[in-house]
């Protein structure tokens, strides 16, 4: 019981906590770190989660987990992307990503326009700009596939799973936890609209970085955008007080 006991509290230490990496050959450089009390591994403080496993293909989902950073909160609006504002998405992804991963000009705009909800943009409040965005497509598909990237058109609005298109970040804005916490708040945001899972894919050295994020590799993806061999990730979302 001891070496039981001491496993499960290896294993949330874990998950609560991973060293940031730097962005090469993967489609998202962002950093998050889950609240032990908010996320449920504590199971015994979590009433409503008593009965749930936690391992690596599920993530506890509760409303405190949504408490935002008031720093951050002080510093940026935190909001869907402006149909106005589709020029500086196209900037800040050719400055985040190399033309081989980039999403395209055409692409892009087709995104703002279409998908607009499905954006998390961070604007300083300073200047009125975009620092950094995460953009995805909904769609009831379980797997990811790199017609996403090139295709609006396979938006299903009421569609439980995520597929997470690109996370950017200007370089100025970097290392300051604003990354972390655009995910944190798109996770949220979309278990609050019923989602189920989000899916985003990435370079092999990057699965264990994942794992520790709370997503659970699947394997070699069906991708081979910019000519790599991708790897399937995915985040599962589980509401407590729905399964009670």
């Amino acid at each position: 019981m001891k070496n039981s006991s001491k496993a499960a509290k290896d294993t949330a230490l874990e998950l609560l906590s991973f060293t940031q990496e730097k962005r090469k050959g993967q489609r998202f450089s962002f950093l998050f770190e889950p609240r032990k009390a908010a996320w449920g591994i504590n199971m015994e403080e979590n009433n409503n989660c008593k009965n749930m496993e936690i391992s690596n293909k599920k993530k506890i989902y509760t409303k405190e987990s949504c408490e935002s950073d008031k720093s951050l909160e002080e510093r940026f609006e935190f909001r869907n992307i402006f149909p106005g504002e589709a020029d500086q998405a196209v900037a800040i992804e050719k400055i985040c990503f190399p033309p081989n991963e980039a999403c395209s000009e055409k692409m892009m705009r087709e995104r703002v326009a279409g998908l607009a909800d499905l954006f998390l943009v961070a604007v300083d409040r300073g200047t009125g700009k975009i620092a950094g965005f995460l953009n995805g497509l909904s769609t009831d598909e379980p797997a990811f596939r790199d017609e996403f990237f090139v295709d609006a058109s396979l938006y299903d609005p009421d569609g439980k799973n995520i597929m997470l298109l690109g996370l950017d970040v200007l370089p100025e804005y970097r290392m300051q936890g604003l990354a972390r916490e655009i995910v944190s708040r798109y996770i949220c945001r979309e278990a609050e609209r019923g989602r189920k899972m989000l899916l985003l894919t990435c370079l092999k050295s990057k699965i264990k970085m994942y794992e520790k994020m709370g997503f659970y590799n699947n394997g070699i993806a069906s991708s081979s955008w910019g000519g790599e061999e991708w790897y399937e990730m995915g985040y599962r979302i589980v509401d407590c007080e729905k399964n009670t």
